[in-house]
């Protein structure tokens, strides 16, 4: 994987929702471009050589900022076919190693066939219900590798769905209207051991 241009602190643009998002690298091998998130405080050590997969990508902003950290893969799912050009138009322009873009309904993407993962990023749009069902077909459709990390995004006023007994909350915390949560995968208890 290869910074692309050297010292570039070129920055993208995104129109989602009406207004522009600006994606801005804070760490890592593209340190200086744009993204968000600071996430990447709490996953310390445990993003370089990760596998992720950035469900309901939108920008692309968490696969990205994982990609700069060392990440060794990161799968993109996004519906939006003008958000999926453009991450695919960013992925070239860095010239990103292991990444592929999938446009697909997260959900459809996600009831077909499982390649476990170290590392999920869940943050889909915070005025659906899809949180909930996403997090059970991750767990039922065997889609994260035991102590696999799982990060939310969601609606601080709203609240977490219900979520699979194996997702053991790690971290935790609230910025204006978002929560940020971290989980981790756990195995689950046999019914013959309790």
């Amino acid at each position: 994987m290869s910074a692309g241009k050297s010292g570039s602190r070129a920055a993208v643009a995104v129109k989602r929702a009406g207004r522009a998002r600006v994606v801005r690298i804070i760490g890592g091998t593209w340190r200086g471009r744009k993204v968000r998130f600071p996430v990447f405080n709490w996953l310390g050590t445990r993003t370089p050589g990760a596998r992720a997969l950035d469900l309901f990508a939108g920008s692309g902003a968490l696969g990205l900022e994982a990609l700069s950290r060392g990440a060794s893969h990161v799968t993109f799912v996004e519906q939006d076919e003008a958000a999926v050009r453009e991450l695919r138009a960013r992925l070239a322009e860095w010239q990103a190693g292991d990444a592929r873009v999938v446009r697909a309904d997260a959900l459809r993407y996600l009831a077909g066939e499982a390649r476990p993962f170290d590392l999920v990023f869940l943050d889909p749009p915070f005025a659906s219900e899809l949180l909930g069902e996403a997090a059970r077909l991750l767990e039922e459709r065997h889609w994260l590798k035991p102590g696999a990390l799982i990060y939310v995004e969601c609606a601080a006023r709203a609240g977490l769905p219900l979520l699979p007994a194996p997702w053991r909350a790690l971290r935790a915390k609230q910025a204006g209207e978002v929560g940020y949560h971290l989980f981790a995968h756990t195995a689950p208890v046999a019914a013959d051991t309790v």
